[in-house]
């Protein structure tokens, strides 16, 4: 790693969420969205004036995918997915996931076709590998992935074009990568070297680099195509969950992270645990796909 690419993150939002994630840029509107899992609610940052709300929802929100139609996202709740209006607050259930597994959705993003890829995680504090990983069709049938079992799955991203996908089972600390859409050459991609940190969330830059956030190490990573690390972002929270480029010039990297697990002490030593960083790592995002699928089955 070249150390001219190592800087910090900067907290922006003191939200102190449980378990912030999904982190997600809407280049149609300008704002920043992200989910608090564990608080069961789906936050929105207006950057134009520093406004934040706050939406409450039915159940945990793993993840969420933004939709053609500006007014609705596509949620991934923690058993099933669904529509939202953001306006009136209705709720569609499209299907039930692993009904008959103790798991809950987890980690999620759209393709560049615009499906809405995701998998899941066992609900237990020692996971084991029992769940998938899962692509949700533009005809709202709901695939299930030739990929293997998961105990968290993480990590989901798609090259600039299309043609590779990136995800992790979070406890092997291994980042994975496969051709995409068939799902051949399947091959660890990234074996985190630290002895902290486990791979989280990642978003994709224009140049193809994989950002990932790395949950306990205190970090960002940024990985070129072919698996070195090339940028280092320091968090000051011990639990970054989750990445987005962002910004009218989608030159900001959002980075969310959590609360979860900390006991009073470590708490006290990482006062914005949950909060929101922003970075300015020189380079660009790439407009986030949006569900191009039906809005009703």
């Amino acid at each position: 790693m070249n150390s001219a690419h190592a800087m910090d993150a900067q907290l922006l939002i003191d939200s102190r969420c449980e378990l912030g994630e999904g982190a997600t840029w809407c280049a149609a509107s300008g704002r920043f969205w992200w989910t608090d899992i564990e608080g069961k609610r789906l936050w929105r940052y207006d950057p134009r004036d520093g406004a934040t709300a706050s939406f409450a929802m039915p159940e945990r929100l793993a993840c969420f995918a933004l939709c053609a139609d500006p007014n609705v996202l596509l949620l991934g709740l923690a058993s099933r997915l669904a529509f939202f209006e953001i306006a009136s607050g209705k709720i569609e259930t499209i299907v039930e996931v692993e009904a008959h597994l103790p798991t809950r959705l987890n980690d999620g993003r759209c393709d560049r076709e615009g499906r809405f890829v995701f998998g899941t995680k066992h609900d237990v504090d020692d996971a084991q590998p029992i769940g998938g990983m899962y692509r949700l069709n533009l005809d709202l049938s709901l695939e299930r992935l030739p990929l293997g079992d998961f105990a968290i799955n993480n990590s989901t991203a798609f090259s600039p074009d299309g043609a590779t996908m990136y995800y992790c089972d979070t406890p092997t600390r291994h980042i994975r990568a496969c051709d995409y859409p068939d799902f051949g050459n399947q091959r660890v991609f990234v074996e985190l070297s630290d002895d902290t940190g486990f791979p989280d969330g990642s978003i994709v830059d224009a140049d193809g680099g994989l950002w990932n956030a790395q949950w306990a190490g205190r970090r960002v990573v940024r990985y070129a195509p072919d698996g070195r690390e090339t940028a280092r972002i320091a968090v000051r929270s011990a639990q970054p969950s989750c990445v987005a480029f962002g910004g009218a010039s989608l030159d900001t990297l959002f980075i969310t992270t959590a609360r979860a697990g900390l006991d009073d002490d470590a708490l006290d030593a990482d006062p914005h645990a949950g909060g929101i960083f922003t970075a300015q790592p020189g380079v660009r995002g790439i407009a986030e796909p949006v569900f191009a699928g039906k809005l009703n089955g």
